[in-house]
């Protein structure tokens, strides 16, 4: 699907960009895979290890449309990463994160109809579902940007999807690396906000590859959400320090007890599938009645009961200890 096309990754220096662009240039020959990102020192640092004849580096942000046309020009496929994400640091910093990661996802959208690209995908959080804090809030309104884009770009333009998927093991600035940081540092009790948080898990590769996959499904419009196990917080404590101990610092700003990623009140809206959900727009399209039930892929799935919610909480699968460790080891 990506030989010989051009593929854009805004955010691109980012934990996800790093490893989706090592996925393209192993398996496919594409003809320039674009790294879009604001910060010259981690795309110098990139480019040390990510120095194959199609990648190309452009300093850019996503708050500057216009430069986002001119990245965008013959591109083929663009996945929009960048965000600002920090949980707290969206709370204290509110007009921030709204121009990155609500009016910067309309400059991608703009952008990629004036450069008529194929397909776009934008990462979503398992913290749009109902959200409590901001950066959940200007994610959903960003996943509602880019299904409704679909009718922006009219029958023949681009087509936009957004993948959902909850917290990445390993990535950037996420609790694992921060845990063993604290253990080298000295630390002998792990800070846990409350006793009973659970969230969704998933493997950076495993993220990668779903993105992929849906680039190949994707009819426009949908919300795709994998199938992935849970975690409780004490498990993970144990599984990184070898102990249950830890010290209680309570919820942070902001952050949820548990995290839903297909909220109750869009089950009717939601498909169920193999391996993940699909959750089709609120919306009609003028141009066009799409078939979400059946993919590009001719995968077929079936709506989902009655007050369906797919919720860290009550997910049937949690990754045990030993898993975790696993997982830990595949982190690093």
């Amino acid at each position: 699907m990506f030989n010989n096309k051009s593929i854009l990754i805004t955010g691109g220096t980012g934990s996800f960009g790093k490893r989706f662009s090592a996925y393209l240039t192993k398996n496919y020959s594409p003809k320039k895979v674009i790294i879009y990102s604001r910060d010259e020192l981690k795309q110098f640092e990139m480019q040390q290890h990510f120095n194959a004849p199609c990648m190309r580096y452009f300093i850019g942000d996503v708050r500057d449309k216009e430069r986002l046309i001119s990245a965008m020009r013959d591109v083929d496929y663009v996945v929009h990463a960048a965000a600002l994400k920090q949980v707290p640091a969206a709370e204290y910093n509110p007009n921030e994160c709204i121009k990155t990661n609500i009016y910067g996802s309309q400059n991608v959208i703009d952008a990629a109809i004036e450069a008529d690209v194929s397909r776009v995908i934008a990462l979503s959080t398992d913290k749009a579902a109902n959200p409590v804090n901001l950066y959940g809030a200007t994610k959903l309104a960003s996943d509602k940007l880019f299904v409704a884009a679909n009718n922006m770009s009219g029958a023949k333009g681009p087509r936009f999807a957004v993948v959902r998927y909850g917290n990445v093991v390993g990535s950037r600035g996420s609790v694992v690396p921060f845990f063993h940081q604290l253990l080298d540092e000295g630390v002998t009790k792990l800070p846990v906000t409350h006793e009973e948080m659970t969230r969704f898990w998933i493997t950076l590769d495993n993220g990668v590859e779903f993105v992929v996959k849906n680039f190949q499904r994707m009819q426009g419009g949908e919300i795709f959400v994998p199938k992935i196990p849970s975690i409780r917080i004490l498990d993970l404590v144990e599984s990184i320090s070898g102990k249950r101990e830890y010290d209680l610092v309570g919820i942070r700003p902001g952050e949820k007890l548990h995290e839903v990623m297909v909220p109750q009140e869009m089950a009717h809206h939601s498909l169920e599938f193999d391996d993940h959900y699909v959750i089709t727009p609120a919306i009609k399209f003028f141009d066009k009645t799409v078939n979400y039930l059946k993919n590009k892929l001719g995968e077929v799935g079936q709506p989902v009961a009655d007050k369906f919610e797919y919720h860290s909480g009550t997910n049937p699968h949690f990754l045990t200890i030993d898993e975790l460790k696993i997982l830990d080891k595949v982190a690093l």
